[in-house]
């Protein structure tokens, strides 16, 4: 598996757990305000042996209850699947970040088991998914699957969208809450500027905003709730 970053200690990334974060090489999308730029589109990084993040497992048993595995698309991977099994055997729970594009990798994931918990990238509404994922000819088609790959509740899971100003407006929130009906979980993320950012010109609403937004999902999803604001 190619790896281009790795966090040793993350409480936000693995819900109610103490985990690390692998990041890995890649991604299909081009969001505008993806914050991991230089993982999506490659460069001169230098990749992480995976053999190094499987020494570093070996010394936190006990410590750490679980690894987030994120991106760039980490379904990208051709062989994430032994990956995540080397990280099973030696005791530690996996979280899964995807942007919904690959639900066969998704769904024979979750049937093998390989996963504790999912986290699954929302864009924006259908309507506007091309603009904001900065694919003019993107089929959302595998995405919807995915959504409902994920309900069938084989695996913990939760539904997340980074609200970007000018990307998003409150019209999408009644049309993803329409779409999402359903789920437990859904979470608004408050855009961060990170300095790596694919596309300039991108920023954050307003926690006040943000409180307009979360009216809209809730009268569909009542758990959603707010995060980063």
């Amino acid at each position: 598996m190619i790896i281009d970053g790795f966090q040793k200690l993350t409480l936000l990334d693995f819900p109610d757990k103490m985990a690390c974060t692998v990041f890995t090489h890649g991604c299909n999308l081009r969001c505008p305000f993806c914050h991991n730029a230089s993982l999506v589109e490659g460069g001169a990084n230098e990749h992480i042996p995976e053999e190094e993040i499987l020494a570093f497992l070996d010394k936190r048993k006990g410590l750490l209850d679980g690894v987030a595995i994120t991106g760039g698309e980490p379904l990208l991977q051709k062989d994430i699947e032994e990956f995540i099994k080397k990280v099973r055997e030696k005791g530690f729970l996996v979280k899964l970040d995807s942007n919904g594009c690959y639900p066969e990798r998704l769904a024979g994931i979750i049937d093998a088991g390989l996963v504790d918990y999912v986290a699954m990238d929302v864009k924006s509404s259908p309507e506007k998914y091309a603009l904001t994922v900065g694919v003019p000819d993107f089929d959302i088609t595998p995405v919807k699957q995915s959504v409902e790959i994920l309900k069938r509740g084989k695996v913990a899971y939760e539904f997340r969208t980074t609200v970007v100003k000018p990307l998003h407006e409150n019209s999408d929130f009644e049309s993803i809450g329409r779409w999402l009906e359903g789920a437990p979980r859904y979470f608004l993320q408050q855009f961060v500027d990170s300095g790596d950012v694919l596309r300039d010109g991108m920023s954050a609403y307003s926690a006040e905003e943000m409180e307009v937004f979360l009216g809209t999902v809730k009268n569909y999803i009542p758990s959603a709730e707010l995060r980063g604001v």
